[in-house]
């Protein structure tokens, strides 16, 4: 099974991954392992301010912020994961990389805000849910 894990570097991803850690038959060696970041685009002023380098800098340091952490823990588990960080907005990036990935599964942490809070504050989760056509494992 090709399987995609969204993660943020979150206290919610902890739990994510914790969650994998106890369900055997999501960490078999069988499995195609894939760790997602991303991160949110910086503001256009910013960037041009910046340059090209030192935002790219910046982007590659934050994403492995995220990744390294992740592959440490999944590797102690025996699982080897490609890495993958993207730029954009979280929820339309994570569901189009699931789709055009052709991945079986994709696994993310969820706040849980509940239904209220989606729909006032709007929820990454709740955005890769209405995108993507892969099957989505949340874990709170």
């Amino acid at each position: 099974m090709k399987i995609l894990l969204a993660v943020d570097g979150s206290d919610y991803t902890k739990k994510m991954l914790a969650y994998l850690g106890a369900h055997d038959e999501l960490l078999a060696g069988t499995h195609d392992y894939t760790a997602l970041t991303v991160q949110p685009l910086l503001p256009p002023r910013a960037r041009a301010a910046l340059g090209k380098e030192v935002v790219d800098k910046y982007y590659a340091e934050e994403s492995e912020k995220v990744l390294g952490p992740v592959r440490k823990y999944l590797a102690r588990k025996g699982v080897e994961v490609k890495g993958i960080a993207k730029i954009g907005h979280a929820g339309e990036t994570i569901a189009k990389t699931a789709d055009t990935g052709k991945y079986d599964l994709l696994v993310m942490g969820s706040h849980g805000h509940g239904l209220f809070g989606n729909l006032v504050l709007g929820s990454v989760a709740t955005q890769v849910l209405a995108s993507s056509k892969v099957p989505v494992l949340l874990v709170r």
